[in-house]
């Protein structure tokens, strides 16, 4: 546990009392919920996958997380959508296993399938690399979902710009490498600057890295930022599903032209771009309302 880890400096200089925060518990962005039991669960491709399950009853959502992200992090998008919800961990991430050689969108969109279809599914939520996967799943099969919404997609069938690409592959590098430093740098752009010197920022980072650095992530994903999920964006002309696209401005890893071109080619597709970046730090309340509100109608 990196428990002692104070990290970013303080900006003006001046000594701090080493330890953690008194009030460890962020007043935005607030640090996921504390883990819950999960299960690990066999796939007909030959996958394990760790699982969690919560709720009751239909409709049956799954919910698809970011890169370098979990259960823990998807958990808040889904606290007030109604029925059984269903989170997992992609290949290569927490308890999940690791096939041998490297993988791409094809092999994580199975992944989410897998998932889906053992929990009759009909909905599905999926977070930059999840909705990524997300997508990849739609191209190959566009009438598998009722209601989807993607949340910050990062890209679609064309390569990432090299700026985001050089920032996703040295995140990866790092955490397989042990580069303390490095991966608490990439962890601080994650939240908004006017946090990275409070509590919240704080407790955020050492949960993170706690996370990241205890855990890890497998080599397979690190050909990953150099990949599309789809190889024409058109194949999504002919998705059946009703869906919500969310994008916010100034995010560099997820793009609003992403999310407003996902958008103008899914034929039931409502857009909401929010104004700034950080969504979850800013916008929490406001996005969990309207993803239960799109799910729950």
């Amino acid at each position: 546990m990196i428990n002692d880890l104070r990290w970013p400096p303080p900006p003006d200089g001046f000594p701090r009392r080493l330890g953690k925060p008194r009030n460890s518990a962020p007043n935005t962005g607030r640090p996921a919920p504390p883990a819950l039991p999960t299960e690990i669960v066999d796939t007909p491709h030959g996958v394990q996958l760790e699982r969690l399950s919560t709720g009751v009853g239909e409709p049956v959502t799954v919910f698809a997380h970011g890169l370098g992200h979990g259960i823990a992090e998807t958990r808040p998008l889904g606290s007030a959508v109604a029925g059984k919800r269903v989170f997992f961990q992609f290949r290569g991430h927490g308890e999940s296993s690791s096939p041998r050689g490297s993988w791409d969108y094809g092999d994580l969109a199975r992944d989410l399938r897998a998932i889906a279809d053992m929990t009759a599914a009909t909905r599905a939520l999926g977070v930059s690399l999840g909705a990524g996967a997300l997508c990849r799943l739609l191209a190959e099969t566009p009438d598998r979902f009722e209601k989807v919404v993607l949340f910050l997609p990062a890209v679609l069938d064309r390569p990432r710009p090299e700026a985001a690409r050089r920032r996703l592959v040295n995140l990866l590098e790092a955490i397989n490498s042990g580069d303390l430093p490095t991966v608490a740098n990439a962890v601080v752009e994650e939240i908004p600057p006017s946090a990275r010197n409070g509590a919240s920022g704080w407790a955020y980072v050492r949960q993170r890295l706690n996370t990241l650095m205890n855990t890890g992530l497998s080599s397979g994903l690190l050909t990953l930022p150099d990949q599309v999920p789809v190889p024409d964006v058109n194949l999504l002309r002919d998705v059946s599903a009703q869906v919500l696209v969310i994008g916010c401005i100034g995010d560099d890893l997820h793009p609003a032209s992403v999310a407003e071109e996902l958008a103008s080619v899914l034929p039931e597709a409502t857009l909401h771009i929010y104004n700034r970046p950080s969504v979850l730090w800013h916008e929490r309340a406001d996005l969990r309302e309207r993803i239960s509100g799109f799910l729950n109608g």
